[in-house]
């Protein structure tokens, strides 16, 4: 059965990003290992905890569970702890939510110890641990950086470029020019050689950057196919009508048949995510029909006559 984040958090579907934050802060408290050591279900709670907020303090990815539940393409990795990290047009560190400390959550601070401790020393071991490549190569622990980098929805359909300022130890701010591979999915990483710290014996580590992709107003993403919700009018779905639709290769002329409803996909193929390599997805446009926020007595008399003289029953096949 999908796992309900919400349900998990104990948390209603509209709940802040405060709530959020209490109902982790107190579950993780609860139901981590090491505080319930003779608990074998322990851990599994914790991670289930750990899962849901992940998702949930991220409002990009908090709307795309809202709308196709879990089952929307996870989205692995958090905030790593490092230098300060702003992307062009984003806040520290990325989209992504608060990052919590857990020397807060289990009490500590300064010469705490304990649990405090015990995050602290994790985490500094993920912002500075290397990966195999480096160990093999002799490079410093401390020399390869970790972060995140907050772009477009657009931008990770197209690719192209984009800035990233780091603030060096010594308090130089530098800006780097960032590559993005076009089609390239929330969660994944990219590598800058040579653009992190200095190590020890003076060899330069890299930085690895977890990619966040923000939300768009209008289009989703699933796999390499593109969904775009298209309004039109009670006339153009009742008549019929060629309405033009924005697409990352341009604007499409997309042809409505008469008498289409809400919900309605119209296929534009070969118009949606296209990685190098790959053939390109499909662009699916979802019809919405818009009706006037306020109809007067003679145009609802005119539906009323419409709905008595074409009998339907929408609803006959909805069910539990």
């Amino acid at each position: 059965m999908a796992e309900d984040y919400y349900k998990t958090l104990g948390l209603d579907r509209d709940a802040s990003q405060a709530d959020i934050d209490k109902a982790y802060a107190k579950l993780a408290r609860k139901y981590h290992p090491d505080v319930n050591p003779d608990d074998k279900t322990a851990k599994k709670k914790f991670q289930a905890v750990q899962a849901a907020y992940d998702v949930l303090k991220d409002p990009s990815k908090r709307e795309m569970y809202n709308r196709y539940g879990s089952s929307f393409e996870q989205m692995g990795g958090g905030p790593q702890p490092g230098p300060q990290w702003r992307t062009a047009g984003g806040g520290p560190g990325g989209a992504g939510g608060p990052e919590f400390d857990f020397s807060q959550i289990f009490g500590g601070g300064e010469g705490g110890g304990g649990f405090a401790d015990l995050f602290g020393q994790f985490r500094r071991g993920a912002a500075s641990g290397p990966n195999r490549r480096s160990r093999a190569a002799g490079r410093a622990p401390c020399a390869d950086l970790q972060s995140e980098i907050q772009i477009p929805f657009n931008l990770a359909v197209t690719g192209g470029e984009t800035q990233l300022s780091i603030s060096r130890p010594s308090g130089q701010v530098e800006t780097l020019n960032v590559k993005i591979p076009a089609g390239i999915d929330d969660g994944k990483k990219i590598r800058l050689r040579g653009q992190g710290e200095v190590g020890p014996g003076g060899e330069r580590g890299d930085i690895l950057l977890t990619v966040r992709v923000g939300a768009h107003p209008w289009f989703t993403r699933r796999g390499d196919h593109l969904y775009v919700r298209v309004p039109v009018s009670l006339r153009e779905a009742a008549e019929g009508a060629t309405v033009d639709v924005p697409t990352p290769k341009g604007t499409v002329s997309l042809r409505i048949p008469p008498g289409a409803s809400s919900g309605k996909k119209l296929r534009v193929k070969g118009h949606g995510v296209s990685p190098p390599g790959k053939p390109p997805g499909d662009l699916y446009a979802e019809l919405q029909v818009v009706l006037p926020a306020k109809l007067d007595e003679p145009s609802l008399e005119a539906i009323r006559k419409i709905d008595a003289s074409h009998p339907m029953q929408p609803r006959k096949e909805l069910r539990w």
